[in-house]
């Protein structure tokens, strides 16, 4: 059967495009369109829709707006559609932030001339977005887990008076790995939302993104986040209380000076930041003092990663079938015996607290 798709976009001439690269997709089906956030609410009430494409500025009715009516009274899953520009990408971090499983960035100037690249984007975040779980509503207590261990109470608590924490040059001593992709940007916010401002570690993430917006993801969680967040550059010391975002297009990893390296080797699994790569830099220079952690997302990557930190003495966590958009990279840790605790998003933070503080 088709996955049933809703294009929604102000340009006459991008409904034309989007729709014939999906409908040359055979299992994939246009069933309608709309020129703004307004028309497809009123489309939704009467369709039979799987997935919705939603460009990000539209007159009448707003990407942001209308993503929040779709997800109240449909919760469907929605792809934005977003331009290359600082506002285009904040607006798509909010987005996601809401609910959106994933983003498309449009080509620069004519999308004909770049029709068979973002094709293959396009219709590929789709058949994703179809087997996402997505809620109206936030459930109102954390979904049960299977569990490989039982974590048990946890609190955060205050990081040690004194250096504790700290090394040469500041550093830290403890890191936290983080690697998420589809569905991911929403459930690093919870994360983060709720890490101490005096967590006694630095945070990694490596989270599936492009260049262009890894910029506003770090800028938004920073004015969420009690930590210090930021993208990543180039011989950033390791400090504990921050976390730092992989650039799009740029593996991160560690330095034995505890200092943040950029590069752009190949990517792995088409992947670039990797998270394997971030997180299998890491032993050699922290040993047994590593928390890596993945969340929701498709594919692999990160299981590599999460074996080499277990390998080395290092806890992990994985997160759970239930509260994953997409229960793939999780799915692959736990399978292979990589997850000390496999925990709903909601105790995610409350995990990395627990297991900062018994490594400090």
């Amino acid at each position: 059967m088709s996955i049933r798709v809703l294009v929604v976009d102000d340009s006459a001439f991008m409904r034309k495009v989007i729709t014939q690269m999906i409908n040359a997709e055979p299992d994939l089906t246009v069933v309608d369109t709309a020129r703004n956030g307004e028309d497809a609410l009123k489309k939704l009430a009467t369709l039979a829709v799987d997935v919705v494409t939603l460009d990000v500025e539209m007159p009448v009715m707003d990407g942001l707006t209308a993503l929040k009516g779709i997800m109240e009274r449909h919760g469907l899953p929605v792809i934005m559609l977003s331009s290359l520009t600082k506002r285009s990408s904040q607006v798509t971090m909010k987005a996601l932030s809401l609910g959106a499983i994933d983003f498309v960035a449009k080509p620069a100037g004519s999308i004909s001339l770049r029709i068979e690249d973002v094709s293959d984007e396009v219709t590929a975040k789709i058949r994703t977005a179809a087997k996402a779980k997505v809620q109206k509503l936030r459930p109102s207590s954390p979904p049960r887990s299977d569990t490989a261990a039982t974590l048990g109470p946890v609190r955060p608590t205050a990081a040690s008076s004194g250096d504790v924490g700290l090394h040469k040059h500041g550093s830290s001593r403890v890191v936290v790995a983080v690697g998420s992709s589809t569905g991911g940007p929403k459930a690093v916010e919870e994360v983060l939302l709720h890490l101490p401002v005096n967590l006694p570690a630095v945070v990694l993430v490596t989270q599936h993104m492009p260049a262009g917006f890894t910029r506003s993801f770090a800028e938004r969680l920073h004015g969420v986040s009690p930590l210090n967040v930021k993208e990543a550059q180039d011989g950033d010391w390791l400090r504990d209380g921050c976390a730092f975002i992989a650039p799009g297009d740029y593996h991160m990893v560690v330095g034995p000076d505890k200092r943040i390296q950029l590069n752009q080797e190949p990517p792995l699994q088409f992947l670039r930041p990797a998270v394997d790569i971030t997180m299998k830099s890491l032993p050699k220079v922290f040993g047994s003092r590593i928390v890596g952690v993945v969340l929701t997302g498709m594919g692999r990557d990160g299981a590599a990663g999460m074996a080499a930190i277990k390998a080395c003495g290092g806890h992990t966590i994985a997160q759970d079938k239930a509260t994953s958009t997409i229960y793939s990279m999780p799915r692959v840790v736990f399978e292979n015996g990589h997850a000390d605790y496999v925990l709903p998003i909601q105790r995610v933070a409350e995990g990395i607290i627990r297991l900062v503080n018994s490594l400090v």
